[in-house]
């Protein structure tokens, strides 16, 4: 059912004017994406160390998502996914696939030079993307952050991907850094004031780790996530008469950990001293590293309160639905502590069961939806949903075509408490990194596989009714349960195109 025609179901037979107004006005669509963002790491999500408070406002005025899954645990197959609307056992990237056979793709002065050694495997020509999609629905179509997706001379640049405007990284590597030597907008190559500082780079040899002038070298010029901050507002202006799509990759909070001293000093004064992190897990040292991580989602938080600012000034934010989640759940390198705020909770959030797996710390994602007058104020749902249910939803209230070989399921009906919901008999993931990952959310059961490279082909079952940390393997009592799995863990695979992401285990 068409958002139209939910809005007349919904609105009876009174004030058929005015709905048939609000129904030929397409809404102004912004989708927020933060990079490893643990499920509760915003306030309104039990996080009690960290403030966000305009993330909290979004959910006071909108709906939260409790049971919200990201299309993969790392960065670019979980992009791939939100934006075709094909889980993994479907879409082209299902892995973070740096694509090696160029050169030294790690290399950073070199990647500087040559554009040739930057972005990670391509999307293909003409695939359907929501950026396209709305494209075709009438929509101006922008992406500003970090795209992952495809190489600067490739057809995976946004540009070619169904966005008419881009600005931010290329590259996954390249946002190592939030101080790097350039940033693309649409096809041009931008130079920033910035000297080359590669990831990884530590302390020179006997500075005191507690000076914090050590680390000079880690605060430069032109912060990237003030410039694409500003792309955002400026691209909100300059299409403020007609709709647009913005859909804001944040490269926040993902390491490396650099964030605006008044931010760190506020956090430093509620921490309190803390020890120095020394850049041995990668990225940059920083001498109070809880407290720069904190103020990187007080900071993305803050911007966030800029943007629904400036749709309330230009008289948008009520026909201007915001959609906020994340990519993965949260990190364990560079710095970050996640199991000191306690990032996944409910779920673990140590090394091996936030990013990178397929356990709920990896992949269950806070997801915060505010549409005013359709949305109702304060609402929560427990829908269970997944990153490839956006674009089928997106395309609903755009009234762009949804294609034919989507995974996902349109949840408008939830937001605007009209029609028909219908939901999935289960979720799918495959992951090829990490060993080789599978799992199945359905129900309150999950299923997981790991170490499928390693021939493991055995499937563990938690009831997530009971154990929400995935504690309790209790696959030996529901052997009809796995059976099923199992023939689901078949039907829903199929081989990759690109060779890296085949699991010959799984008959690739």
């Amino acid at each position: 059912m068409s958002y139209i025609a939910l809005l007349i179901l919904g609105a009876g037979l009174t004030n058929c004017g005015q709905v048939e107004k609000e129904a030929t006005t397409k809404p102004n669509i912004i989708y927020i994406l933060a990079d490893d963002l643990g499920y509760s790491e915003v306030g309104c999500y039990g996080q009690e160390k960290i403030e966000t408070p305009n993330l909290d406002a979004m959910a006071t005025n909108g709906m939260m998502f409790t049971e919200h899954y990201a299309g993969a645990p790392v960065c670019a197959p979980s992009r791939c996914v939100l934006l075709t609307g094909q889980h993994l056992g479907h879409a082209q990237i299902r892995g973070n696939d740096e694509w090696a056979s160029r050169g030294d793709v790690w290399d950073f002065e070199a990647m500087a030079k040559d554009p040739n050694l930057e972005g990670q495997r391509p999307l293909k020509a003409g695939t359907p993307t929501i950026g396209r999609l709305l494209q075709n629905a009438g929509y101006k179509t922008g992406v500003v952050g970090k795209w992952g997706l495809g190489a600067p001379l490739t057809e995976g640049i946004p540009n070619k991907q169904g966005f008419d405007f881009f600005f931010g990284y290329n590259c996954q590597r390249q946002a190592h850094t939030f101080f790097p030597v350039h940033l693309w907008k649409d096809t041009t190559k931008v130079l920033l004031n910035n000297k080359m500082v590669p990831p990884r780079t530590r302390l020179p040899e006997g500075a005191d780790l507690y000076d914090p002038e050590s680390y000079k070298d880690f605060w430069l010029t032109e912060y990237s996530p003030d410039l694409m901050q500003k792309e955002v507002i400026n691209f909100i202006r300059e299409n403020k008469d007609a709709p647009f799509f913005m859909y804001y990759a944040t490269p926040i909070p993902h390491n490396p950990l650099q964030a605006p001293k008044r931010w760190i000093d506020y956090y430093v004064d509620k921490f309190g001293d803390e020890e120095p992190y020394d850049g041995r897990r990668g990225y940059f040292p920083h001498r109070y590293p809880h407290a720069c991580y904190a103020a990187m989602v007080s900071y993305m938080d803050e911007q966030i309160g800029e943007i629904v600012a400036t749709l309330k000034e230009l008289g948008l934010y009520e026909n201007t639905i915001i959609m906020f989640s994340s990519d993965n759940g949260p990190t364990y390198t560079g710095g970050a502590d996640s199991p000191w705020f306690d990032s996944a909770k409910p779920f673990k959030s140590e090394h091996g069961w936030g990013k990178g797996s397929v356990n709920e710390g990896g992949i269950r994602v806070p997801m915060i939806v505010q549409w005013p007058e359709k949305i109702q104020a304060g609402t929560e749902t427990d829908l269970i949903s997944a990153f490839y249910d956006v674009l089928p939803t997106l395309c609903e209230v755009s009234g762009a075509e949804i294609p034919e070989n989507v995974d996902g399921i349109s949840f408008l009906p939830t937001l605007v408490n009209s029609g028909e919901q219908k939901t999935h008999e289960y979720l799918y993931w495959e992951f090829p990194e990490s060993g080789g990952q599978q799992a199945i959310r359905m129900g309150n059961w999950k299923g997981i596989r790991k170490n499928i490279r390693q021939d493991s082909l055995r499937i563990q079952l938690y009831d997530l009714n009971t154990d929400i940390q995935e504690l309790y393997d209790v696959s030996a009592e529901h052997p009809e349960i796995i059976q099923e799995m199992e023939a689901i863990f078949k039907r829903e695979h199929t081989t990759a195109e690109i060779e890296k992401f085949r699991m010959k285990q799984l008959g690739d």
